[in-house]
């Protein structure tokens, strides 16, 4: 069986500007996530029950806040973030926030057939 292999340049997506995950990947295994959040922007505060993520920053600066303690990302800044606990991501400085996710391919929702009551 023959399989693809992309190689992205991370760099120019990022800097096509966008909000959010701009660029995003998956393998069998395996979800990547390019997000990228201007000044002051992010991801609310959520609670991922189902994954670790891994957050590999690649340029700007922000707050992960994980359980009400904050944490200081900038780029080389690398972090696994545990399932199940209170997280949010925010941009902070005068740049871009651009980080990579790498997690394990979560489950899709899938439409479901009414049960069948007797």
């Amino acid at each position: 069986m023959e399989r693809e292999i992309t190689v992205v340049d991370l760099t120019r997506l990022a800097a096509g500007g966008g909000s959010g995950a701009i660029y995003g990947r998956e393998s069998e295994d395996l979800d990547l996530n390019l997000v990228r959040f201007a000044p002051g922007t992010g991801v609310g505060e959520h609670i991922n029950r189902e994954v670790d993520v891994a957050v590999i920053v690649l340029s700007g600066t922000g707050v992960l806040t994980v359980d009400g303690v904050e944490h200081r990302l900038e780029a080389g800044r690398a972090t696994i973030i545990p399932k199940g606990v209170r997280r949010s991501i925010q941009a902070t400085g005068s740049e871009p926030l651009v980080y990579l996710t790498v997690h394990r391919r979560r489950r899709r929702l899938w439409p479901s057939a009414p049960t069948r009551q007797a």
